[in-house]
């Protein structure tokens, strides 16, 4: 039983019609469900992806316009890094940011890997990383970014951590990470480099050892949690078995529909998932449609009109080069 990587990360926005035009026109990623929290059913829930939407290429949002902004520190996810298969193309996203007024950072090497780093609109921490061309998504097929720059799904995530040992004790001692290797960022902070399963991009968690203490906040432009892939509900239930008796603290395993859930905490407070692979979401939605409506459930349909009465449309939005 081993976990096979990062399956989804989850942020949050306040203004979604502005997201989506990020997301897709920006960045090129496909919108491969727009649904709701299953617990917030006021909120939106965005989906990313690649042509499908496969585990490991997905970023989420959470629709929370009166979250407030989010602050990063301990207990936190800082950032997330996404994959592009060459150098090559970061040097045409350089392009692309400078064209449409995207701040960013010069490309430098992080981690022994190539890499540009940039916020999106409402200060989501990003960045983009030479994968070496390592097997990904399937670009799709309708994106405004040529298929050479494609982003080909999730590389790393960055927690910020005051004592490193609590939190690598649960990633090597219970979820089956591996310590690789340790660098250090521009400001000269220590990174502790955790990998699982095949490990190298799209399978990695940095933990960044910083000053405390500190508090971080959930809110707009920040991250709510990381999920990771199990294949089949045969292993997700082995691993509700193995966290129980390892004494972690977890939900039940929550059936959403798409995929199958477990949430627990990491010692310093970031919330994590493990998930399965499918059904996947084409299970609603014709493949060649993916995103277009708004998708609910079996368990919430019969809810649908007062579900979309609660829901603030989604205005087109147009993203426009600045030069």
């Amino acid at each position: 039983m081993e976990l096979e990587g990062l399956h989804h990360l989850t942020a949050v926005t306040g203004d979604p019609s502005a997201n989506i035009a990020f997301y897709t026109q920006l960045l090129g990623m496909r919108l491969i469900k727009k649904t709701v929290n299953q617990d917030d059913v006021s909120a939106y829930h965005l989906f990313y992806g690649d042509e499908t939407g496969r585990p490991g290429t997905e970023l989420t949002f959470f629709d929370w316009p009166h979250a407030g902004p989010a602050r990063r520190g301990p207990g936190s996810i800082a950032a997330v890094s996404l994959r592009v298969g060459s150098a090559a193309a970061l040097e045409q996203w350089i392009l692309r940011f400078d064209q449409y007024g995207i701040p960013h950072e010069a490309l430098a090497e992080r981690a022994g890997r190539a890499s540009v780093t940039f916020r999106d609109p409402e200060g989501q921490s990003l960045a983009l990383v030479d994968d070496g061309d390592a097997p990904g998504g399937v670009p799709w097929a309708g994106s405004p970014v040529p298929a050479e720059m494609a982003v080909k799904g999730l590389h790393a995530v960055r927690i910020p951590v005051v004592r490193p040992e609590p939190t690598a004790k649960i990633l090597t001692g219970v979820l089956g990470f591996r310590q690789t290797r340790e660098y250090r960022s521009g400001d000269g902070s220590v990174l502790l480099v955790f990998e699982v399963g095949p490990g190298g991009p799209g399978a990695e968690v940095h933990l960044e050892v910083v000053p405390g203490p500190a508090s971080s906040r959930v809110g707009i432009g920040g991250v709510h949690h990381v999920a990771f892939r199990t294949p089949t509900p045969a292993e997700h239930q082995d691993w509700h078995r193995r966290l129980s008796e390892a004494g972690v603290g977890n939900t039940p395993i929550i059936d959403r529909f798409y995929f199958r859930s477990i949430y627990f905490r990491e010692p310093g407070g970031v919330l994590f998932e493990i998930a399965t692979d499918g059904p996947g979401f084409a299970t609603d939605e014709d493949a060649g449609h993916l995103g277009e409506k708004l998708a609910l459930p079996p368990f919430l349909e019969a809810s649908r009109a007062r579900i979309e009465a609660g829901l603030k449309p989604i205005a087109p939005a147009k993203l426009a080069p600045v030069k």
